[in-house]
Parts: C-alpha cells; sequence; structure tokens
C-alpha cells in the first residue's frame, strides 16, 4: 500500500495526519502546496479544496477526522481506547480541540486588540475546561498516547512563537495543561510533523496579515 499526505506547510490538520501516521510506523510520502497558488491537479482531487488529503493507492480521502478513522480502521497500533464509551469520549475531546483551533485562527488574524482580547479570553476558558478533564499526564489519556494528543500537540505549537510575541497568560496557573503541552512538545511525532523552518513561516504568516499579533512583534 502506498500513502501520500497531500500538505501544507502550516496547517493544524495535517500536522494531525501526520503524527497518526508516525505513531503507526506507517511510511508515506509527503507532497507539499501552496494554499494561494493551488495546482490544478490539486483541486481536481480535494472536493473542498482543502488540505490534508489523503492517497491510498491512488484513491483520496479529504478531511482529516476521515483519515485519522481511515486510519484507525487500517492501521496499529491503535491511537483510540478499545472500551466504545472511552473512545466517544475520546472523539468528543477531538472535536473539543478543533473549536480551540477556531479561537487560535481568530486570535491569530485579530485586526485590533479587542478581537485579539476576545480570542484570547475563549482559548483561556477551555484550556480551563480541559485542566479539569486532565489526569497526572502525560498525555490526555495518561501513560498512553492517543488521537485527542495528535490533534492537541499542532494547538500547543502556535504558542511556542506567540510565547515570543508576548506573555498572554493563556496557560497561566494551568499546571496540568502545561505538563500536557511539555510532554507533547518533545514526542518526536509531533516535533517532527512540521519542518525546522515553521516558527519562521509562522512569523511571516502573522506579518503578512498585518493585524494585532503583527503589531506586537519587534
Amino acid at each position: 500500500m502506498t500513502l501520500e499526505l497531500v500538505s501544507h506547510h502550516l496547517c493544524p490538520y495535517v500536522q494531525r495526519a501526520a503524527i497518526a501516521l508516525a505513531e503507526k510506523g506507517v511510511p508515506f510520502k509527503r507532497t507539499t502546496i501552496d494554499l494561494d497558488d493551488k495546482p490544478g491537479w490539486f483541486t481536481e482531487i480535494s472536493p473542498l479544496g482543502k488540505v490534508p488529503l489523503l492517497r491510498v493507492d491512488g484513491e483520496v480521502i479529504f478531511e482529516s477526522a476521515v483519515i485519522l478513522e481511515y486510519l484507525e480502521e487500517t492501521q496499529a497500533p491503535a491511537l483510540h481506547p478499545a472500551d466504545p464509551l472511552q473512545r466517544a469520549r475520546h472523539r468528543g475531546w477531538i472535536e473539543f480541540g478543533s473549536s480551540v483551533l477556531a479561537d487560535l485562527w481568530g486570535f491569530e488574524t485579530a485586526p485590533d486588540d479587542a478581537v485579539l482580547s476576545q480570542k484570547r479570553d475563549a482559548m483561556r476558558a477551555k484550556f480551563e475546561r480541559i485542566e479539569q478533564v486532565l489526569g497526572d499526564g502525560p498525555y490526555f489519556d495518561g501513560l498512553r498516547f492517543s488521537l485527542v494528543d495528535a490533534v492537541f500537540g499542532p494547538v500547543f505549537r502556535y504558542w511556542d512563537v506567540f510565547d515570543e510575541i508576548a506573555d498572554f497568560g493563556v496557560f497561566e496557573g494551568l499546571p496540568k495543561v502545561q505538563a500536557w503541552r511539555q510532554a507533547l512538545s518533545a514526542r518526536p511525532s509531533v516535533r517532527d510533523a512540521v519542518a525546522p523552518d515553521y516558527p519562521e513561516r509562522l512569523r511571516a504568516f502573522l506579518r503578512q496579515r498585518d493585524g494585532a499579533l503583527a503589531a506586537r512583534m519587534t
């Protein structure tokens, strides 16, 4: 079986798939495109015009959640819990992670300080909720790395750059979330889901948006 992951340098949804593939030890080819200048072959095979896509022996799977479920059904080891109730719980927190990404998008593209503050507060509230459900770690499900971790690894990666811009206090007083963040950043699959120049690319994107975050950058 030949797998190809069609990706973009900054997309966190691509990173989810790359992390899952790495955790399962599945060899794959990675093809990176420019979403501002999409090649014709990509628009022909992507119904929504988005990444990631996973090509499996020429067949195309789109949408990150579907890609993750396909990998769970076809590739060991499992990253979902075996118990159906726990598995459903994990799927719920994966959706929660997607809602955090929506707030993150609003934060990084905020045109002014008012919107930036609003999105910051929304994310803070979500991480306060997560603090309440985390156990002793190091991962969401304790010692076992799961798809919830694959989803939140890319979320925390943004903050490696945001923290250099200013202290937004999103994780202040949340020791379990902070420990989880550190554990995920040290995980090889999470670390290697992006190219080494990811921070520079994110900074360049922020400058291009010329919003509230760019105004804080030196």
